[in-house]
């Protein structure tokens, strides 16, 4: 793939608005335009810091920051002693539905893989109030990381209603999801979710292999079938490669 020309990124930066925009922020907005419109592919290497410079006639601060900017925003990677390249699209889940990851990543044309951390009976300690008085003294408990293609996008750590489920801790969750195993046995009828903004710790961290100050989504998912409570779960997205969407109407 051939990388992304300093006379391109010269020629977009005087047409990227008046002068008084900001320099920083007209080369974010040539470089930002390029990506989002889809005319350079993802993995596509953009110039170095001082070709951009030379090119450009900025001083390296002000390129920098455009640059620190843009991977805060998730649109480009920065990888010490390599370079500067495009990001890949950002994993998108469906905020007002329950979906299955393996299917939204094959559905972008990704591979799906997991690698499972943790699977095991814990006591019922663990689970909030609810799980508790469903489950009885013990539950199930899986810890799964999912990839796309061979990059982590979601920590999964999820709690099992034993009566609900109760050959769960016999399943291979490298060849089938929990989600798509429970929606068999104990199909769902109702969920909730909770989506909150943290900073993972270092377990999830190294398990996610993102930086420490690398802001992540929170889902707080619970299931339901029928009246039982099947599951809980905790799924954790580096905010850098994960978005939620949904609609809604009004009546």
């Amino acid at each position: 793939m051939a990388p992304i020309t300093v006379v391109e990124l010269a020629v977009g930066f005087q047409e990227a608005g008046p002068a008084s925009v900001p320099a920083y922020e007209r080369v974010k907005n040539v470089i930002a335009a390029g990506v989002r419109s889809g005319r350079w592919a993802h993995g596509q290497q953009l110039p170095s810091e001082h070709q951009l410079v030379g090119a450009l006639g900025l001083s390296r601060m002000t390129i920098n920051r455009a640059l620190r900017e843009l991977t805060h925003e998730g649109l480009i990677v920065r990888r010490a002693g390599v370079g500067t390249f495009v990001a890949s699209p950002k994993a998108a889940s469906a905020l007002l539905e329950v979906r299955n990851i393996a299917d939204d990543v094959r559905r972008r044309g990704h591979r799906h893989r997991t690698e499972v951390v943790h699977v095991g009976e814990e006591p019922a300690e663990v689970a909030d109030a609810d799980l508790r008085a469903a489950s009885g003294p013990a539950v199930f408990r899986s810890l799964i990381v999912h990839f796309e293609d061979d990059l982590p996008i979601q920590l999964e750590d999820r709690l099992v209603n034993p009566a609900a489920a109760p050959r769960y801790l016999e399943r291979d969750f490298t060849r089938e999801t929990p989600h798509a195993y429970l929606n068999e046995v104990a199909p769902l009828t109702r969920g909730e979710h909770i989506v909150e903004a943290v900073v993972a710790d270092a377990a999830e961290r190294r398990l996610l292999r993102i930086a420490r100050h690398e802001p992540c989504l929170l889902v707080r998912r619970r299931t339901w079938s029928s009246d039982v409570l099947v599951s809980t779960a905790r799924l954790l997205h580096p905010g850098s490669r994960h978005r939620l969407e949904g609609g809604f109407g009004i009546a």
